[in-house]
């Protein structure tokens, strides 16, 4: 009978050498993750400061921060799949999508951004709330159309998320996402229609102000 100690020993050294390279590629991968989120969040609030060319920049930073990522855990798929990557793919999606459309350029596609679906889905979801953020700011500089614009964009999303009908497991939760959404376009919608009720209305009384 073969010694199990050294039949142990051959196994163990195997599992912990996994192991280690494993927790290797992770303890690399979670800062790339971490530093695109932020590349991410600062891409958003250079769009709402219309500082387009810093955003892209921070936007293609943020992409390639989390591609490495990716890449590191290639060979790990219960890593790569835990979350933390899909969190930063998440944000990348909603930063360039948001950039996208702020700026007036063709929405990217997930084989664009190089991303998974379910996290090019919820981060267009999230979208829809830095979109709400710029139609505010539109509606005080009092551009109502503008604001049209943004309101069916933010629609026509949320149209879109809505036909998602898929087990959570496989869209990454994105069904609360979508429920989000919902949520803010409702309210965004009671906003704009109230401004403008009240801007029909400050303008019938100043017409009839002036025929006084």
């Amino acid at each position: 009978m073969t010694d199990i100690s050294t039949t142990l020993d051959a196994i163990m050294e195997d599992v912990r050498a996994n192991f280690a390279a494993k927790n290797a590629a992770r303890e690399a991968a979670l800062p790339l993750c971490r530093d695109s989120i932020r590349y991410s969040a600062n891409a958003i609030r250079a769009v709402h400061r219309n500082d387009f060319e810093t955003a892209q920049k921070l936007v293609e930073n943020a992409g390639a921060q989390v591609r490495t990522a990716r890449d590191r855990l290639a060979q790990y798929p219960d890593i790569l799949y835990a979350g933390f990557v899909h969190d930063a793919q998440k944000e990348f999606a909603e930063a360039s999508i948001t950039l996208a459309l702020i700026s007036h350029h063709e929405l990217p596609s997930p084989h664009a951004l190089d991303v998974e679906l379910p996290a090019y889905l919820n981060g267009m979801g999230e979208a829809v709330g830095e979109l709400r953020r710029h139609l505010l700011d539109t509606l005080r500089s009092g551009d109502v159309a503008e604001c049209e614009v943004w309101l069916r964009a933010m629609d026509e999303m949320y149209s879109v998320l809505v036909t998602v009908d898929y087990p959570d497991a496989m869209t990454g939760g994105l069904r609360r996402t979508t429920d989000a959404v919902r949520g803010i376009l409702e309210k965004t919608r009671g906003d704009l229609t109230l401004s403008v009720q009240q801007r029909r209305l400050e303008q019938r009384l100043d017409d009839f102000a002036s025929k006084l």
